[in-house]
């Protein structure tokens, strides 16, 4: 008889959510970055671009959300300055015509008169609301701010600067105001008691525009709401090799991604407390690694040999002596008959897969859901705990990144191909190489490299974009080397530079070149554009190589500087330019060793994610 625990998944719904520009505040558009494969594979798996953008629920990140408030408040004083200012300017404005004058005095007399009908309502008379048909027409009594009103119907914007003016020349207990709500702007004259009451009511008409405001973004919010909830609740989120996934909600719903991974990891663990990635509860759990045949993990491979029963719909399955979790779904009203098609890559279908997954991975290790009442309790439980906030910082690399302390851990599952295709990022073994001509393959770029410093100097290349590339070395020291041997042959420039085999990568006379800590400098920058060389021309990098300092130069300058201590100042001069001349020459020297071309190494999966891991600048939809 089967073993089966009750799982209810209220999932299977799409959000479709897009950048709506809701709230009048004065500034740029919202703009964002997309790959046209990104676009290519979306399109590909039916997803719904006109859907997302007539449709998409807006939203604003925390950050988004801050700034709104500050300029917003800012706009309730300066909306408070301009009323006093408008006030102070009408009382100097001059009649300039016989209309304005009779226009005024009419107004005078009407505002007289209603006032006479406040004091004698108080006086226990009983016309305070009595107007004549007239007066209807363009005067209402109401309420507001608890006190006696005049709302103005149908003046000019002149008309009403002179009803300004009279109330400013005549009346100290009535004050004009201006009052917007429900997308439109009321002129208001209110009956103020005495000068206290006026200081409270300016008081409470400013709060109010404050209120308003608040009220404006709180609705622009949008879809944060939902991720808002589920941090505050500290929901146990489950997703499936979700690096990525989560550096897009905190890009998109708490602000612009920190620039270390520390910060990264800190932040993320304070707004979710409790992550378990199903690719790493399978590749590190022995259980699990048995079901799954040591094979391949991915979502789709990794639902297909859980859930089969769910995965098929059906429930006469080979594997049906397996324990299996009962799920209950409700689903979208308009695609309910989809959601067992195995519509793979739609977010709805995709976040059922892992839920099954992870669902039917409890149930294979014992654990009970009915012993649990809540998220926290099941990440605490002794099965999952040493899984929680595990994410994988590099799958190809094998890293893993503990969210609640921060340190990195070393996966032994990965596959040894995997480490051989992708090696290890070395920061000290990289440089940045742009600017050279757009039709330059990776494999073309190593072997240029290659046929200068050895087969096996070249570890890794990534294009960033057309004209832009990481080189990894296979030592720190060839950095110096290669940077060193490009500004020789930009400065010596003679009829033999041409046949070197770097030329065809110096053609143009455009490419620049430095070291990775060249490139977090570029892009630490606010400024941000969509080709590398055009970033750093936007930053003002106006040099075209930037040399680091080798070991070998280093130890000459600790010796340099030894000797000026002792009084050899001159000596040890004469020792760093002959140290320095000797490794140009040595770096020249390199064209007479025997050339050997290496095949092209795949390596963009690895260099994309740790890319991320340092400074991710890709917006999607």
């Amino acid at each position: 008889m089967n073993e089966s625990y009750m799982m209810t998944f209220f999932d299977r719904h799409n959000f479709y959510v897009f950048p709506r520009q809701e709230l009048p505040v004065d500034g740029p558009s919202y703009e964002f970055l997309c790959q046209t494969t990104s676009i290519d594979f979306l399109a590909k798996y039916q997803f719904d671009f006109n859907a997302c953008i007539y449709e998409g629920v807006s939203y604003l990140s925390r950050e988004q959300e801050n700034e709104m408030l500050r300029c917003l408040n800012s706009e309730c004083d300066d909306e408070m300055s301009r009323l006093w200012r408008n006030m102070k300017e009408v009382r100097d404005m001059p009649l300039v015509s016989v209309a304005d004058v009779l226009f005024s005095e009419r107004m005078k007399n009407r505002f007289n008169e209603w006032r006479k009908e406040l004091l004698q309502d108080r006086k226990g008379g009983s016309q305070f609301l009595e107007t004549s048909n007239d007066m209807k027409q363009q005067f209402q009594t109401i309420f507001f701010k608890m006190r006696p009103a005049l709302l103005l119907n149908g003046f000019t914007a002149h008309q009403l600067r002179l009803i300004q003016l009279v109330i400013k020349k005549h009346f100290k207990d009535l004050v004009y105001i201006r009052s917007s709500g429900d997308g439109s702007y009321s002129e208001l004259i209110v009956y103020i008691d005495s000068d206290n009451d006026k200081n409270l009511f300016m008081k409470e008409v400013k709060d109010g525009l404050r209120r308003e405001a608040e009220m404006k973004i709180k609705t622009a919010v949008g879809f944060r709401h939902v991720i808002d909830l589920l941090s505050s609740e500290q929901k146990l989120i489950v997703g499936h090799n979700c690096l990525l996934d989560i550096a897009h909600i905190y890009n998109k719903f708490f602000g612009s991604l920190p620039l270390t991974a520390e910060d990264f990891v800190s932040s993320i663990h304070k707004y979710f407390p409790y992550m378990i990635d199903t690719k790493i509860l399978l590749n590190t759990n022995n259980v699990l690694k048995h079901l799954m045949k040591n094979g391949s993990t991915s979502l789709s491979k990794a639902f297909a040999s859980l859930c089969p029963q769910i995965a098929s719909s059906s429930k006469n399955s080979g594997l049906a002596f397996q324990p299996c979790v009962e799920v209950e779904v409700q689903v979208d009203d308009m695609r309910s008959s989809n959601w067992n098609s195995g519509a793979k890559h739609e977010a709805g279908y995709d976040a059922f897969m892992t839920g099954c997954v992870f669902a039917q991975a409890c149930s294979n290790l014992g654990i009970d859901f009915k012993k649990h009442s809540s998220s926290a309790n099941l990440a605490h439980n002794e099965k999952l705990q040493k899984h929680v906030n595990h994410l994988y910082f590099s799958w190809v690399n094998g890293d893993i990144i503990d969210l609640s302390t921060g340190n990195r851990i070393v996966a032994t599952t990965v596959h040894y191909n995997l480490k051989r295709r992708y090696p290890k990022i070395l920061f000290s073994n990289i440089v940045i190489v742009w600017g050279f001509p757009s039709q330059l393959s990776s494999k073309k770029i190593r072997e240029c490299i290659s046929k200068v410093f050895g087969p096996i100097s070249v570890t890794t290349i990534y294009h960033l974009d057309e004209t832009a590339v990481f080189v990894q070395f296979s030592k720190p020291e060839l950095v110096a080397d290669f940077l060193v041997l490009k500004e020789t042959l930009e400065t010596i420039q003679d009829p033999i530079s041409v046949l070197h085999p770097l030329s065809e990568l110096l053609e143009g006379g455009n490419t620049c070149a430095a070291s990775y800590e060249t490139y977090k400098e570029i892009c630490s920058s606010p400024i941000s554009k969509v080709m590398f060389a055009d970033q750093a021309k936007a930053v003002g990098i106006k040099w075209k190589t930037k040399l680091v300092e080798s070991k070998e130069k280093v130890k000459t300058q600790e010796d340099e500087s030894f000797s000026k201590e002792n009084g050899a100042a001159d000596a040890a001069s004469d020792s760093a330019d002959k140290s320095k001349t000797r490794k140009i020459e040595d770096v020249i020297d390199n064209l007479s060793d025997d050339r050997i071309s290496s095949s092209e190494i795949i390596d963009s999966l690895y260099a994309a994610q740790t890319k991320l891991s340092k400074h991710i600048r890709t917006t999607n939809l």
